[in-house]
């Protein structure tokens, strides 16, 4: 009888330990190349994701592939702690390093189209509390891109 309130306790902190929902993505804005070189340059944008979370989550890691139209463009990571807000939109600082030789490849069809399909694949460390987990993701949607405006 006398453990019964520890139970209860315990079962009261598994029940509010809710899977978060996932975020989701809403836009890429600010390209900016940052270093243009023949064999590697580097990409910096803003990736803008909402959590639909009642609660705030730590994102810790990110380490993905990243692809156009099929293409490996290159490695995305992101290994600095940043605090998420609940039930908002926030803007992801990025940068990747583009392997160039792949994009010479196919520079023509990328050059000039308007609509280019961006695929990653790759995981998420994310948590709360100091507790972190490891979440497997894969993300693929069309992008809009102009580079003569």
């Amino acid at each position: 009888m006398k453990s019964l309130p520890l139970y209860l306790f315990l079962a009261f902190i598994f029940a509010g330990c809710a899977a978060p929902k996932e975020l989701e993505y809403r836009t890429v804005q600010n390209f900016e190349i940052k270093q243009l070189g023949f064999n590697q340059s580097k990409l910096n944008f803003e990736l803008v994701y909402f959590n639909p979370n009642k609660f705030g989550l730590d994102l810790k890691k990110v380490d993905s592939d990243v692809y156009i139209d099929n293409t490996y463009l290159g490695k995305f990571q992101l290994d600095t702690l940043m605090r998420i807000p609940k039930n908002s939109e926030f803007v992801l600082p990025s940068s990747i390093n583009i392997n160039m030789q792949n994009l010479y490849k196919n520079a023509a069809q990328l050059l000039f189209k308007k609509e280019m399909t961006i695929k990653a694949k790759g995981n998420i460390k994310i948590g709360k509390g100091g507790i972190f987990k490891t979440f497997p993701f894969t993300y693929e949607g069309r992008q809009e891109f102009n580079l003569f405006k």
